[in-house]
């Protein structure tokens, strides 16, 4: 099961990451500027901000493996749609269209995770499903800027087509609703709205969209960054941010694990802004002396501005209960992915105007603010209690 959350969440994340490494071959190829291009590789996490809440309302009532099967062949159908679309604005819309469909692996793949692994390797597991993000990133940025160079757009979007494909023919067959009670014989606090008289949940979900920034500013600008600014070839910035992105991964197994080892989702969280916060000021002042250890730390920067979103996803879904974690899980990436729709042109828009250092600049503020409304230590209540009676395979 965390083998194929893993994998269903790695291939949305081609489709929806993806349109990031197209900016290069629009930029030079199609005369988009940095804005625009920005704007366009955006469009897939906008249109996940429109469906993510409702995906995690159908996950709730219908159980994970519906949602992830027809989640991924709608992206899929959405991926052949824009390859075969002879304009920008026909690419847009079904780039809008993929995001809105791959929603659907956010909230099914968090909770088949969190149904399946006891709250002592929770932290863990959740952490090893987390990696699927930069992976998805990595593996996008290997594949898809060599096909747009050396073919076009539409060439290049085919690949999160075919992989979102094999992840709904997976997810069909292979993923089992986890063992879950009954609402007939849930209580009263398990049903409640985890929202109403409590500002825990809200406090996290603001954290996390702070820390999303310098997350989204080096994913979407880093290729273009190394091949126009430093001189690298496509091929080669490309698997640079592969390795990024796999570092990054192990960085989120890591930071699970350690939450695990000190009870806490949300102390960790703390360092891992701190070291955000340093890492983006840092790249800012050698990119400014134009530095060769510029790209040392903008590898470190990869790995760090990643390491928090699993532990959030895991203490979100331990607070919210089995109820109403899918609703929970999509209000959580709701909040990062209209960030991460509306950062790309903003800071497109300012590394135009005024160039690489004051943008990474501008990013470390983020984490800076994020620092005093991370919440109290606290391992959720949910996750430290026993779970109710459980009957297998029934959805909640």
């Amino acid at each position: 099961m965390l083998a194929i959350a893993l994998a269903s969440t790695m291939f949305a994340n081609v489709f929806i990451n993806g349109a990031a490494f197209l900016i290069p071959t629009l930029h030079a190829r199609h005369g988009l500027d940095l804005a625009r291009a920005g704007l366009l590789s955006s469009m897939p996490s906008l249109g996940m901000v429109v469906t993510l809440i409702a995906w995690g309302y159908v996950v709730d009532r219908v159980g994970e493996r519906l949602v992830l099967a027809v989640g991924s062949a709608l992206t899929a159908a959405a991926a052949f749609a824009a390859a075969a679309a002879h304009s920008l604005l026909l690419i847009g819309a079904f780039l809008v269209l993929g995001g809105m469909a791959a929603a659907s692996s956010n909230s099914a793949s968090g909770r088949l995770v969190v149904g399946w692994f006891p709250p002592q390797q929770r932290g863990l597991a959740m952490g090893i499903r987390q990696t699927a993000q930069p992976l998805g990133v990595g593996l996008g940025a290997l594949v898809i800027p060599r096909l747009a160079e050396t073919h076009d757009v539409g060439v290049a979007l085919l690949f999160p087509a075919v992989v979102c494909t094999a992840s709904a023919v997976v997810s069909a067959f292979g993923v089992l609703d986890p063992p879950r009670p009954p609402r007939a014989q849930a209580s009263e606090e398990h049903l409640a709205n985890p929202y109403r008289g409590s500002r825990l949940l809200w406090r996290i979900h603001a954290v996390s969209v702070l820390l999303v920034v310098p997350q989204v500013v080096v994913w979407t600008f880093t290729l273009v960054w190394l091949i126009s600014d430093r001189g690298w070839s496509a091929g080669a910035a490309g698997a640079l941010v592969t390795a990024a992105q796999v570092l990054g991964a192990l960085g989120r197994v890591a930071a699970g694990r350690w939450s695990d080892r000190v009870g806490s989702r949300l102390r960790p969280i703390r360092t891992i802004a701190v070291a955000a916060a340093a890492a983006m000021a840092l790249l800012a002042l050698t990119d400014a002396l134009r530095s060769p250890l510029s790209i040392a730390v903008m590898i470190a920067a990869s790995v760090i501005t990643v390491s928090d979103n699993g532990l959030a996803f895991t203490a979100i879904a331990e607070i919210a209960g089995p109820f109403w974690s899918g609703r929970a899980l999509g209000t959580q990436n709701t909040s990062q992915l209209l960030t991460a729709g509306i950062a790309p042109p903003l800071f497109g828009g300012l590394i135009g105007t005024a160039g690489y250092p004051l943008a990474f600049a501008a990013c470390a503020l983020f984490p800076l603010i994020a620092l005093p409304l991370v919440p109290a230590d606290v391992m959720a209540a949910a996750a430290q209690q026993p779970h109710p009676p459980r009957q297998h395979g029934q959805a909640s």
